[in-house]
C-alpha cells in the first residue's frame, strides 16, 4: 500500500526538513574519535539539540539526548497493537570529513529537465553519463544538489528527514495500525565509532533498520568484514652525512617498500562487487619510526584472515630486506551482518514485502563498507539497511532524488504496517 504522494504536503515537508538539516554543519573527526571522544565534534550536538526539538514537537515520546549525543526518541503502538515486536529506526547525523560540510548551499531543481547541470568548481551532472540522474529526469523528480563547493550530507539526512517524515506522518494518521516504534540517531558513523557508545540498555527492540542507503531499491543485508591494520616500522637514524650501507635503515623507505610490496590488483580503486582490497589510509612518521594504517575489506572471513596474514608477511619481509624492525596489530571494525540476519530471516523477509507493496522491486546489493546496521548486528541486533535516494556520497557533486527520499518513507510507514502481523 502507497501512503506519502508525490507533491502533496508531507512530500513538500520532507523536501524543507532535508534542506534544513543540510545547512546544519556536523562533520565528525576520525582523529578525535579514534582518540575515544565522542561525539568527535561539538557541531554533532548542535544538530542533535535540533533533532530533539523537532521530535519533541513533532509529538515523539520520550525523548532523551544522551551525554555521548545519541538521540533517542519513541512512538507508542496504536490502540490494539501492545503486544506487537517492537523494532527501532536509524540514521546518523555526521557527515564524512574529507569533503567540507560548513556553509552547504543546497540547489532545489525541480521539474528537473534532464539538462546538465554546471555546478562550481567545473563540476557538471549529466544524465547522459549518470543513469540514475536520468531516470531523475525521466519521472519529472525534484533534486537537490550542492553548489559544488561542499559536500550535500545525504548521507545521511537523508535518512533522518525519511525517519522523521515516516514517523510524524503516523503519528498524525492514527488509523494506521502499528507496535512501538524507536529511533536512534547517532553520531560519528563515518568515523567507525557510530556504536562505540550505543545505548543498548534504552533499546527495547530486538531487530533494527537503517536507512542510509543510495538508489531505489537497495536493500542491503551484506557488507565487509572490515579490520584496520597499523604497521610500525623501527628505523636506525643516521644524519645523511654520516650515512652508510648497512649503517643507517630509514623508515620512511621501509614503509613505501611495504606498501608498494601490497597486490596492486587488490586495491578499492581496481576492484569491484565481492572483491576484497587493501587500502593504504594513512602514513606519517620519520627516519627512526614511520606508522601505516590500512583498510582490509573482504566478504568472506577465511580470506579475510588470510589478508591479515599477508599485511603481516609483506610487513615482516620490507623490515628485513632492510634491518628494520616492525610491529603489526589489527583492529576489529566491523563484520558481515549477514550471519546474524540470516539467523532471523523475518526481518529481512518483512522489509521485502513492504518494498513490494510500495512499488518498488529490491535490490539485493551487497556493501562495500559498512553501517551502524552491521555493528548492531554484531550486539546481536539484526539490522538490515534501507536506501535513501542520495548519490555520489562524500562529495561535491552529492545529490539527492526527492521522489527516492519520500519513496523511503513511505516504505517506512508501510514497514510499520506489516510488522504486526509478524
Amino acid at each position: 500500500m502507497k501512503y506519502l504522494e508525490f507533491n502533496s504536503k508531507e512530500c513538500d515537508e520532507l523536501l524543507d526538513r532535508f534542506v534544513k538539516y543540510t545547512k546544519i554543519h556536523s562533520t565528525s573527526s576520525s582523529e578525535n574519535a579514534d582518540n575515544g571522544i565522542c561525539p568527535s565534534t561539538s557541531e554533532q550536538f548542535e544538530f542533535a539539540r535540533q533533532l530533539e526539538k523537532e521530535l519533541v514537537s513533532s509529538g515523539f515520546d520520550n525523548v532523551e539526548l544522551t551525554d555521548k549525543c545519541y538521540l533517542y526518541g519513541m512512538i507508542p503502538a496504536s490502540a490494539g497493537c501492545e503486544n506487537v515486536k517492537p523494532f527501532c529506526l536509524l540514521a546518523h547525523m555526521d557527515t564524512v570529513e574529507e569533503v567540507s560540510g560548513l556553509n552547504v548551499k543546497p540547489q532545489i531543481v525541480k521539474n528537473y529537465d534532464g539538462k546538465i547541470l554546471s555546478l562550481k568548481n567545473s563540476i557538471t551532472l549529466d544524465p547522459s553519463k549518470i543513469p540514475e540522474l536520468k531516470q531523475a529526469a525521466d519521472e519529472n523528480d525534484t533534486i537537490i544538489t550542492t553548489d559544488g563547493t561542499t559536500l550535500l550530507g545525504g548521507d545521511d539526512k537523508a535518512g533522518i528527514a525519511a525517519i522523521v517524515t515516516a514517523l510524524s506522518y503516523l503519528i498524525s494518521h492514527k488509523e494506521i495500525k502499528h507496535g512501538p516504534i524507536e529511533v536512534l540517531f547517532s553520531p560519528d558513523e563515518e568515523t567507525g565509532h557510530g556504536m562505540d557508545n550505543v545505548p543498548l540498555e534504552k533499546l527495547k527492540s530486538k531487530f533494527a533498520y537503517t536507512v542510509d542507503g543510495g538508489h531505489i531499491g537497495e536493500l542491503e543485508s551484506e557488507c565487509f568484514n572490515a579490520f584496520r591494520s597499523d604497521i610500525t616500522f623501527f628505523g636506525v637514524p643516521s644524519h645523511t652525512n654520516n650515512a652508510r650501507k648497512n649503517k643507517m635503515v630509514n623508515a620512511i623507505s621501509v614503509a613505501a617498500k611495504f606498501l608498494e610490496s601490497l597486490p596492486h590488483t587488490e586495491r578499492p580503486e581496481t576492484t569491484d562487487g565481492r572483491e576484497g582490497f587493501y587500502c593504504p589510509l594513512k602514513i606519517d612518521g620519520n627516519m627512526e619510526k614511520a606508522s601505516v594504517s590500512l583498510f582490509l575489506r573482504d566478504f568472506d572471513r577465511d580470506n579475510m584472515e588470510k589478508r591479515k596474514s599477508l599485511v603481516e608477511q609483506l610487513a615482516s619481509a620490507a623490515a628485513a630486506s632492510s634491518g628494520a624492525k616492525v610491529e603489526v596489530r589489527h583492529i576489529q571494525q566491523y563484520l558481515n551482518m549477514k550471519e546474524g540476519l540470516d539467523k532471523v530471516p523475518s526481518v529481512k523477509e518483512v522489509l521485502i514485502k513492504a518494498y513490494r507493496e510500495c512499488g518498488v522491486e529490491p535490490v539485493m546489493t551487497p556493501i562495500r563498507g559498512g553501517t551502524d546496521g552491521s555493528r548492531l548486528t554484531e550486539m546481536g541486533i539484526p539490522t538490515p539497511n534501507i536506501f535513501t535516494g542520495a548519490h555520489n556520497y562524500h562529495s561535491a557533486s552529492e545529490w539527492v532524488s526527492l521522489r527516492q527520499m519520500l519513496k523511503a518513507a513511505d516504505i517506512i510507514v508501510n514497514l510499520s504496517f506489516l510488522v504486526t502481523k509478524i
